[in-house]
């Protein structure tokens, strides 16, 4: 498959979801600080974004922020959200026009008051753009989704607007990624493989792929080959492909 190749049929990936991996590493390779691996990791995402439509992909989500994210060093959090700033005043108008519809997964409390706004601002300008999903984790973690999730239940249903016993589709309107369509894949850069508290409930049947290449380096020919690695696969979702009949004379 070349890098703009469409996918073969109807079957997907339509979801996609990324960890972004191995900025600090990139920057490091080239004696550089850490904070130019994560620019040079924006302009990766810029470009995967861009490119995602080409191979039927209708929604991307990227893990931007983990809420284990805030152990890093001061100096490294504070230009990770400056990063956040300065992508959004750049690409969001671009986003609204192409028809991208924003919306930032994971808790908000405690998000510095201006990044808030931020992240607000970004899906109410998109909030009616149906072309394309772009899904950010920001302070977001797997578990605590799964925690906030259980926590919504109880809520409705002390306030009377549910009923038990709890079902997993009760449970995944309170997840943070209602409403999107399943994950069909989920690939993560840098040659790490784990998910690192990402999408744990939404990972149940979703096809893995570990790439080994730093994510400032990724773009259109590393999301293809992903692409193309997921149309290798056999997915069951927990069954068995059907056995051709053999014909008897």
């Amino acid at each position: 498959m070349t890098a703009t190749a469409a996918p073969n049929g109807p079957h997907g990936p339509l979801h996609v979801a990324l960890i972004m991996d191995g900025n600090g590493r990139w920057a490091e390779g080239r004696g550089l600080p850490r904070a130019m691996g994560h620019r040079e990791g924006v302009q990766a995402l810029k470009r995967t974004v861009q490119a995602a439509p080409d191979f039927g992909i209708g929604c991307l989500t990227v893990f931007g922020f983990s809420t284990e994210n805030w152990r890093r060093p001061a100096e490294e959090v504070s230009d990770l959200m400056g990063l956040v700033r300065s992508y959004v005043a750049s690409d969001l108008n671009r986003l609204a026009r192409e028809g991208v519809r924003v919306r930032v997964l994971g808790r908000r409390i405690g998000l510095p008051s201006d990044i808030a706004e931020i992240i607000e601002r970004a899906e109410r300008t998109t909030a009616h753009n149906d072309r394309f999903l772009l899904q950010v984790a920001f302070n977001y973690g797997g578990r605590a989704d799964l925690v906030d999730a259980a926590q919504a239940y109880v809520d409705r249903l002390l306030a009377g607007q549910a009923r038990g016993p709890l079902d997993e589709e009760q449970f995944e309107v309170g997840l943070s990624t209602a409403g999107a369509p399943p994950v069909d894949m989920i690939v993560r850069t840098s040659g790490e493989q784990r998910l690192s508290n990402f999408l744990l409930w939404e990972a149940a049947y979703a096809e893995l792929v570990f790439q080994n290449v730093l994510w400032p380096d990724y773009g259109p020919k590393a999301l293809g080959e992903a692409v193309a690695m997921f149309h290798g696969r056999d997915r069951r979702f927990g069954g068995l492909v059907a056995q051709p009949v053999l014909a008897t004379g």
